[in-house]
Order: structure tokens, then C-alpha cells, then sequence
């Protein structure tokens, strides 16, 4: 008697390709096309978090101790859980532009607040700063990623991801280069130069104008002639609801782990800095390790975009070395930061043993970027049509700010920042793993291609009308 055939069930891709048998590449302006829009996302990201990010890879937002900082960026990001979560309500009213272009406007008071600490030594405005920036920063950390996610043709995605993010890291090199020229002679620890600030200031103050020239969803032309759609159209009630249930669906559940441990980091290797290392050390830090996130963070863009390996073999083997490094990272860190509880150290480059841990900052920084592009590869993974896409970028955004909320005020206490959250997120990081794999796993199987899927169902629905 024969054996029955095994079936055998097509890849991915021949599935999208069976959708698209011909992949007609439409003309378009280049003012409307989605490059152009990933050029001005990623400029608003420059200007709002790039240059956050940039004072904060100085150590502590460049002041002398981190705790002051550490605890007004906690406040940041508790007050960013509650805009986040209230995001796609917001969309809903003013559109998802206005909501990006709303979001940048409380970053230039919280570097005002770094320049008048640094300066007179007021406390007060650093945390009235730190306020604002958090209402408006969990509106533009959603919009973003929402744009992110759904304005790019499928076979740019990974692509546009870390074209848009460089310019995060952007930030910071220009920021450590403008450091290093001013503080190059400075090889004591202590806080960095208040002229910096000015500088900050006017870039972020240029944030809401920058926003403005982003396109609406309904003006954007993309290459496959498909249109994108961004929008909410049921009541903030609704979307109250739905942000719930989505949240506590399975498989956004299993990926909360990776997003913790992910974004955890942050705070840490930015007091690491600031503990232990001198002025032009940590300027140098943030722009050296700016240019190596960047590099790295467009290396796996391109990785996740290779049509010749199906999306199951992307999705795992990115996980894989991701992963995999960051676990190397947290094996090293654990050594080091253990020897530098015991002796104290203030590290210049001239120094004998600044090596081991200047190195070890520069991989973490190259590994939270990779970190932070790999998750939002995977929600993309996870969404199944336009307003999802929406709430399931609210949630990770706010998912990230509760676990840097968390990070920083930990980071705020002496003995956590100097060995205890290194240790806290080594544990985080080991149990991110399996759950995290039990979705990893499904993505290009069960979960199929959900990008090709929301643009096969917009052709559709659209054919229809």
C-alpha cells in the first residue's frame, strides 16, 4: 500500500507572489513617495529624540551625577504610558500627522531644563521639562511607529525602518561631536559645558516645523500604486476598549518580555557613562557609538528585506543573533560593572583599562538599536489590518516607556545604578527568551506574511468600492 503524499504548503513569499504576479512599479512624485516620508520622520526623530538621546549618551543627560536625570526621565516615561495608551483616541481626532507634529513639541523644554540645572543648578525645571516632554513624547513615539509601520511598500520595510532610525542615532553622533569639540581638554569626570544646550535647545524647538512637511496618509504614492491607509474611525471609547484587549491578547503578551528587556537597557549603559568615565571619554562615547548603530541598524534593515530568504528564515535568524549577542553583551557587563562597584574608576582614554569598558558601552548601544529595530519587525508581524497597526504601535511604545520608567527611577538609587540594574536586566533578558520564541516561531507559518496580508485586503476592499 503507498505511503499518502505528505503536503506539502507553500513559503511565504509564494503566497505574495501568487497575490502580486506582477510586480508593476508605479511612477511617483518624489515629494509624495515613501522615501521622502521616511526622510521626514526620520528628521522629526532627529530633532525630538535624536537629540534627547543624544544628551543622554553624554551619561545622564551630561550632568556631573546621574540621579537628578534618572528620575526626571522616569517621570518622562511614566507620563509617556499614559499618552501612548491614549493614542489611536488622539488619532482619531486630529489625524495621524497633527498627532506626530503635537508630539514634538515638549522636547526642547526638557533640554531647557538640562541648560538651567547645568548653569544656575535649578532642579525644579528639570523635572517641569521632563513633564511636558512625557504628554508629548508618547504621542510621537505611536505616530511614528504607526507611520513607520504602514507607509512603506512590503519590500522596503526593513529598509525604511532603518533609514528612519539612523537619524535617531544621528542625534547622538552630531550631539557627541559637538561634545567632543568643546570638551576635548576636559579628562576629569564632571558635567558637560552649558553651551551644548543652547545648541540642543534650537534643534528641538525646530521639531513641530519639520513635522509639518510630512505627508497625510491619503497624499503618499508608493511604488506598488497601492494607498495608504491610516486612520481611526471608531469613537476614542472604542479605541479605549480595543488598546485594552489587544494588550492582553497571547501573542502580545509573550512579547512583552522582549520589549522590557529590550529598551531596560537604555538607562543603564547611559549612567555606565556617566559613572565612569570622564567628560570627552563620554562625548566620545556617544559619537563613536552613534556611527556604529547606525551601521548596524541599516545592516539588518537590509537583512530583513532579502526576498531570497523566506520571512520564517528572517524573522528566526535575526532573533537568533540578536538574541544571541546581547546575551555576550550581559555576560560582560556583569564583569565589569562587579569590578567597577569595587574599585571606582574614572576612566580617560589615556588610561590604561579603558578599553574593556568603553567597549562594552559601544556594543550596547549597537545592540539596543538592533533591539529596538527587530521589535517593531515583529509587531508589524503581529498586526492584521490598518488601526491595528495603530494600537499595536501605541502598545509598544507604551510597553517601552513603562519598562524605561522603570529603568531610570531604578537607576536613580546609588547601588542599582552602579551594579544592580546590570544585573536585574541580565535576568530580564533570560526571561524574554522563550516566550518570545513561542511567537517568533509563528511568524511567516501561522501568523503568515501580516504586511502582504493588510495590503492583499486593502486591494480587496478597494476593488469593491
Amino acid at each position: 500500500m503507498a505511503a499518502p503524499e505528505k503536503e506539502v504548503r507553500p513559503t511565504d513569499e509564494e503566497v505574495a507572489r501568487s497575490i502580486s504576479p506582477e510586480p508593476k512599479k508605479y511612477p511617483v512624485k518624489w515629494y509624495r513617495s515613501t522615501f521622502y516620508n521616511a526622510l521626514i520622520l526620520g528628521i522629526c526623530n532627529f530633532l525630538a529624540p535624536g537629540i534627547w538621546g543624544a544628551m543622554n549618551s553624554l551619561g545622564a543627560g551630561g550632568a556631573e551625577k546621574p540621579y537628578l536625570v534618572n528620575a526626571a526621565n522616569a517621570l518622562t516615561f511614566c507620563l509617556m504610558v499614559v499618552t501612548c495608551f491614549f493614542g489611536s483616541a488622539v488619532v482619531r481626532l486630529v489625524g495621524i500627522k497633527w498627532t506626530l507634529v503635537i508630539g514634538t513639541m515638549g522636547y526642547a523644554p526638557y533640554a531647557a531644563g538640562l541648560y538651567t540645572n547645568n548653569r544656575f543648578g535649578t532642579e525644579w525645571f528639570v523635572l517641569v521639562g521632563a513633564a511636558l516632554c512625557g504628554l508629548s513624547a508618547g504621542l510621537f513615539w505611536m505616530a511614528e511607529g504607526a507611520i513607520a509601520l504602514s507607509y512603506p511598500e512590503p519590500h522596503n520595510q526593513g529598509r525604511f525602518l532603518g533609514f528612519w532610525l539612523s537619524f535617531r542615532v544621528g542625534g547622538q553622533i552630531l550631539g557627541g561631536a559637538i561634545n567632543l569639540g568643546i570638551n576635548s581638554s576636559r579628562s576629569k569626570a564632571g558635567s558637560v559645558s552649558y553651551s551644548v544646550y543652547l545648541v540642543f535647545i534650537a534643534l528641538q524647538a525646530l521639531g513641530p516645523f519639520a513635522g509639518l512637511l510630512l505627508n497625510k496618509p491619503s497624499q503618499v504614492q508608493r511604488t506598488d500604486g497601492l494607498p495608504v491607509h491610516l486612520r481611526i474611525s471608531h469613537s476614542p471609547l472604542y479605541e479605549l476598549k480595543a488598546m485594552a484587549k489587544l494588550f492582553i491578547r497571547r501573542d502580545f503578551l509573550l512579547i512583552v518580555p522582549l520589549i522590557v528587556q529590550a529598551v531596560f537597557t537604555e538607562a543603564i549603559m547611559f549612567t555606565f557613562l556617566s559613572l565612569w568615565f570622564s567628560v570627552r571619554a563620554r562625548a566620545l562615547g556617544s559619537f563613536l557609538s552613534g556611527i556604529i548603530a547606525l551601521t548596524v541598524g541599516n545592516l539588518l534593515g537590509a537583512f530583513l528585506d532579502n526576498q531570497k530568504l523566506s520571512l520564517r528564515s528572517r524573522s528566526r535568524g535575526a532573533f537568533f543573533v540578536v538574541l544571541g549577542l546581547q546575551g555576550v553583551w550581559w555576560v560582560w557587563a556583569t564583569v565589569i560593572v562587579t569590578e567597577y562597584h569595587r574599585t571606582l574608576p574614572t576612566y580617560d582614554w589615556t588610561d590604561a583599562g579603558f578599553g574593556r569598558g568603553f567597549a562594552l558601552y559601544l556594543f550596547w548601544v549597537a545592540g539596543f538599536q538592533l533591539n529596538y529595530m527587530y521589535l517593531f519587525f515583529v509587531v508589524g508581524n503581529l498586526a492584521s489590518d490598518e488601526e491595528e497597526v495603530v494600537r499595536m504601535a501605541s502598545l509598544l511604545r507604551g510597553t517601552e516607556s513603562a519598562s524605561q520608567a522603570v529603568s531610570y527611577g531604578l537607576d536613580s538609587v546609588k547601588i542599582m545604578s552602579s551594579v544592580g540594574s546590570t544585573y536585574l536586566n541580565f535576568g530580564l533578558w533570560a526571561i524574554a527568551l522563550l516566550p518570545a520564541w513561542l511567537v517568533i516561531k509563528e511568524i511567516g507559518v501561522s501568523l503568515g506574511d501580516r504586511k502582504v496580508e493588510r495590503e492583499t485586503r486593502r486591494i480587496d476592499s478597494d476593488s469593491q468600492e
